[in-house]
């Protein structure tokens, strides 16, 4: 077997067999947390997945640290990335050899959807800090996994919902909400966008500069087809949630928080999505443990409309459309917040006394870090002085566990009762088996 697809397992068996001939401790083995060096002295950064957003925050990351490797399965993307740092970049195919060196205490992961949770799971493992593009994951599943071991490593993981750093719009409106300004009970209503449609598409052979069974990973495997990749994996169930996940994970992390369920969810959800691909005997358990077909085109939801209730009285509307971005709603006002603006009564009714009180509160949001240097500032301050970042793994996990529980419920077709306290359908066998998903043994998760 080729050594980019043997199980991390034998990978770190291999590697330190290796390092024991020469005499050496393999660094997976030790028990430290990767911290700050001298104050003179950058952190060591190494990022995978290196297209669109990949890129985005990984040249942010080497802005902060040194830039000293990156990975990806598209060898072209890599080397275009790592063309910036003049030589002192490392460039890999295989994310796990970014992982065995010791001079790289920080990770940033910018790839496919169902890529972010196993290496992000290795690099925490190997003691390195993580910042991971969202949606972190795949399935809910996949989010026990990454808390469970966040809790065990200590790292420190940022997860990319930039909205949460944004203090004038966003933390604003969820300071309102939380305070009770708004009334109750109270009802957010997340507006994402509508999905695109398109296919069947035909396959080829994968470019040579792709390693194609490597980008597939854990899900069943397919012949190439262009319209799978990069940018496009968002439109595909197998590797994403479609405009649920995508924009749900910036707008139902907002909402949450608002409603003051970010470390929980909702008890109840349902709803109805469009979705042109998906035939009627679609049978989403057969269909992603890859047994059963589907026309090769875009299958996620392009229009959708769906209601989360929680246990206080609480809602959530998740809806594609009008307008981008989360209203919040109580019998005593309503406040609109997206990239652009906020507004509403609430907001231009503020006085002086009401702005300080908002600044204060705004502030203790952001938790143990202050404003400046943005999301990824944020990150880097928390490893260098300690603290909690402002896009915790633990509350974006129960949002995007919230948006995986949508594509359920409409896929389903039916109400889904849900236990936030312990992650499971209530008097449903069939649900039950969305919470994970069948992985192929080469991309398993070791935990």
């Amino acid at each position: 077997m080729n050594d980019r697809h043997l199980s991390r397992r034998d990978f770190l068996q291999r590697s330190s067999i290796l390092a024991a001939s020469a005499g050496a401790v393999p660094y997976f083995f030790s028990s430290r947390v990767a911290k700050a060096k001298a104050a003179n002295d950058r952190l060591g950064v190494g990022s995978i997945g290196t297209g669109g957003m990949g890129s985005g925050i990984g040249h942010s990351a080497g802005n902060r640290g040194e830039m000293r490797a990156c990975a990806d399965v598209d060898l072209s993307r890599a080397e275009a990335f790592a063309e910036r740092y003049e030589g002192r970049c490392t460039v890999y195919q295989d994310y796990r050899q970014l992982l065995d060196r010791d001079d790289i205490q920080v990770v940033t992961i910018g790839t496919p959807d169902h890529w972010h949770t196993k290496p992000a799971i290795e690099a925490m493992q190997a003691g390195k800090h993580v910042y991971c593009e969202k949606p972190l994951t795949l399935t809910i599943e996949e989010g026990q996994l990454i808390t469970k071991v966040a809790r065990q490593t200590g790292v420190v993981f940022q997860v990319g919902s930039q909205q949460r750093s944004d203090r004038g719009r966003f933390l604003t409106a969820i300071a309102l909400a939380r305070s009770g300004r708004l009334g109750k009970p109270l009802t957010a209503t997340c507006s994402l966008g509508a999905g695109p449609s398109g296919g069947p598409f035909e396959t080829s052979d994968p470019p040579a500069n792709l390693d194609w069974d490597a980008w597939l990973g854990q899900c069943p495997v397919v012949p190439y087809t262009r319209q799978r990749g990069h940018g496009n994996f968002r439109w595909w169930l197998e590797y994403s949630g479609g405009k649920m996940t995508d924009w749900g994970a910036h707008h139902v992390d907002i909402a949450q928080w608002g409603l003051g369920h970010e470390l929980s969810g909702p008890v109840e959800i349902e709803g109805e999505g469009n979705f042109p691909h998906l035939p009627d005997d679609f049978d989403p358990v057969a269909f992603y443990a890859g047994k059963q077909q589907i026309p090769n085109g875009y299958n996620t939801a392009t229009t959708f409309s769906v209601t989360a209730n929680f246990a206080d009285g609480a809602k959530m509307i998740i809806q594609h459309g009008p307008d981008n971005g989360v209203w919040f709603e109580g019998d005593k006002g309503r406040i609109f917040v997206n990239r652009g603006r906020i507004s509403g009564a609430p907001i231009e009714q503020l006085t002086d006394d009401d702005r300080q009180w908002l600044a204060e509160e705004t502030a203790k949001l952001y938790k143990d870090a202050p404003f400046q240097g943005g999301h990824m500032g944020n990150f880097f301050w928390c490893i260098e002085n300690g603290g909690e970042p402002v896009s915790d793994v633990y509350t974006h996990h129960r949002a995007v566990s919230t948006c995986h529980l949508a594509n359920h419920a409409m896929l389903l077709g039916r109400k889904l009762r849900w236990d936030p306290e312990n992650e499971r359908f209530l008097g449903d066998d069939v649900a039950d088996q969305l919470i994970a998903r069948p992985r192929r043994e080469a991309y398993d998760i070791q935990i």
